[in-house]
Parts: C-alpha cells; sequence; structure tokens
C-alpha cells in the first residue's frame, strides 16, 4: 500500500508541478499583453495630452483673431461715422455756397428741358457756362 502512496503522492507532485508551470506560462503571457497595453495606455495619454496642448494654442489663437475683429469692426463703425459726417458738412456747404446754388438751379432746368437762352437769364450766367452744363447734363 505504501507503493501505491508513493505513487499517488508523485503523481500529485507532477500535477501540481505541471499547473506551476502552466500557471508560470499563462503568467507570463498575461504580463506581456498588459506591457503591451501599458505600453498602448501611455501612447493614447500621450496623443490626449498633445491634443490638449493643441487646442490650448488654438483657443488662444481665436481670442486673438476675435480681439483683432472687434477692433476693425470699431474702426469701420467710426470710419461709417465719419464719412457721413463729411457727406453732411459737404451737402451743407452744396448749400451754403450761392454758385452752387445757381448751377444745381441750372442743372434742374437742363434735366426738365429748359433751353438755353432760359437758362442764361433765370441762372444768370454765361453762355459758355451755359452751354458747358447743357452738354455734361442733357440726356442722350
Amino acid at each position: 500500500m505504501e507503493v501505491v502512496n508513493n505513487n499517488f503522492v508523485l503523481l500529485l507532485l507532477l500535477a501540481s508541478s505541471l499547473l506551476t508551470f502552466v500557471c508560470l506560462g499563462l503568467i507570463f503571457m498575461l504580463s506581456k499583453r498588459l506591457g503591451g497595453a501599458h505600453q498602448q495606455v501611455h501612447s493614447l495619454k500621450q496623443k490626449i495630452k498633445d491634443n490638449h496642448d493643441q487646442t490650448s494654442i488654438l483657443r488662444s489663437e481665436i481670442a486673438e483673431v476675435r480681439s483683432s475683429l472687434m477692433s476693425i469692426g470699431k474702426r469701420l463703425v467710426a470710419c461709417e461715422n465719419h464719412a457721413k459726417e463729411l457727406a453732411q458738412q459737404q451737402a451743407a456747404q452744396k448749400y451754403d455756397d450761392p454758385d452752387a446754388k445757381i448751377y444745381s438751379r441750372a442743372v434742374k432746368m437742363i434735366e426738365l428741358g429748359a433751353g438755353l437762352e432760359e437758362i442764361m437769364r433765370e441762372c444768370e450766367i454765361p453762355r459758355a457756362e451755359a452751354e458747358l452744363l447743357m452738354s455734361l447734363h442733357q440726356k442722350s
């Protein structure tokens, strides 16, 4: 009976050694896979960091562009206001100049179809000026 017990013990030792060997093999394979997964995780973390850095740079550049556009918009509004003021001043000067009134009236008469003599008489302008105005403003 002792031989059977010894064989059984040897069989148990052999089985436990084999089981240990298989477990060590599995642990080795899992550690290799885990190392590869760890490297992938590290690579992905680096990509995320790079993307975050790039996003921060882009946000900063967008803020600069936005600020520049606001500045340009304010200058554009100022230019438009200045142009309106100049147009108003020009229009006011047009009505302040008595000669301009005469020529404006003469142009209006030409547009309405008045003759050369009538324009000279009503606007009190010389023939050469009346002819010039007629050649410039007559409808073709």
